[in-house]
């Protein structure tokens, strides 16, 4: 009779004990990623952002630090993203080197600057002081060593596979400097400040500025070094790629710029790899912390 009486404790006591364990949810496997869109970027070198693409587009991998969004069903798995710490930090750039891709890492930065500059035709450039003055710019303002704060900016992929940015050398005595992939002998130096692209020029530092054109349609916008300050759009790093942006023109890929004749640099406003302009190639730049600009 004593050993029945313990049956229905024994019995409340294994209930009590399922019920706790039951009631324990698991852990997250993980968080789900979204789906790039058309023609957005999706994978490369410090990219942490989706990895897969909408229905009816496949990420396709354009080089180690640029994948994209394109045309087509995929017939592999999504673009594995590598991430790189940058090897010169500093207080001016935000650089994320957690393994994690669930957020991108890009920073936003917005211009201080508030008044829009009068339109500029694809064939006339003007600041907005007018004619370019004369400026006193040493014959050799580009440092040869890698300074605190500042990046090297270059292409990784041919056909100007390491070829860096910088202002053109037959403008040096101009305030205005045309914006060039060039050899490394000659390379700029470049930090992105409250929305601008500054080249570390001695004794004082140029902006890349972009051209604001009428026909908001414009495959191809010019770009030049300029003692004035940007006043068309803002500049980012979206990992080490460098980005621009506008609010009146919608592009399809802020990764986008364009190499044409004379390797002069444009702002692409079209799609990666898809019906490029005569003349020029397609590319994507981006920042290098190297010590020396040799490699």
């Amino acid at each position: 009779m004593r050993v029945l009486a313990f049956i229905p404790v024994l019995a409340a006591v294994a209930s009590a004990g399922c019920t706790r364990r039951s009631s324990q949810k698991p852990a997250p496997t993980g968080t789900v990623q979204g789906e790039g869109a058309a023609w957005s970027q999706c994978g490369g070198v410090g990219w942490a952002g989706a990895t897969s693409c909408v229905s009816g587009y496949t990420c396709s991998k354009i080089n180690d630090y640029y994948s994209q969004c394109i045309p087509g069903s995929a017939t592999a798995a999504p673009v594995t993203t590598t991430l790189k710490s940058s090897s010169a930090p500093t207080s001016i750039r935000s650089t994320t080197t957690s393994s994690s891709s669930s957020t991108p890492v890009a920073t936003t930065l917005k211009t201080s600057e508030s008044t829009v500059p009068t339109s500029v035709s694809s064939t006339t450039l003007e600041s907005s002081t007018g004619t370019p003055s004369a400026t006193t710019v040493p014959s050799n303002p580009n440092p040869t060593v890698l300074e605190s704060g500042w990046y090297w900016i270059r292409a990784v992929a041919a056909p100007n596979f390491h070829k860096y940015l910088q202002g053109g050398a037959s403008s040096a005595a101009s305030s205005n400097q045309t914006a060039l992939l060039e050899d490394h002998t000659t390379a700029g130096q470049f930090n992105i400040i409250d929305g601008q692209l500054v080249f570390n020029t001695k004794p004082a530092q140029l902006y890349l500025n972009v051209e604001n054109p009428t026909d908001k349609t414009q495959r191809k916008l010019k770009t030049w070094f300029s003692t004035t300050k940007n006043a068309y759009g803002t500049f980012k790093f979206q990992g080490d790629t460098l980005t621009w942006s506008v609010a009146d023109i919608k592009r399809q890929n802020e990764a986008a710029w364009l190499v044409c004749t004379g390797q002069e640099v444009f702002i692409n406003t079209g799609a990666y790899l898809y019906q490029t302009p005569a003349g020029c190639s397609d590319q994507t730049i981006h920042s290098y912390g190297g010590s020396t600009a040799n490699v």
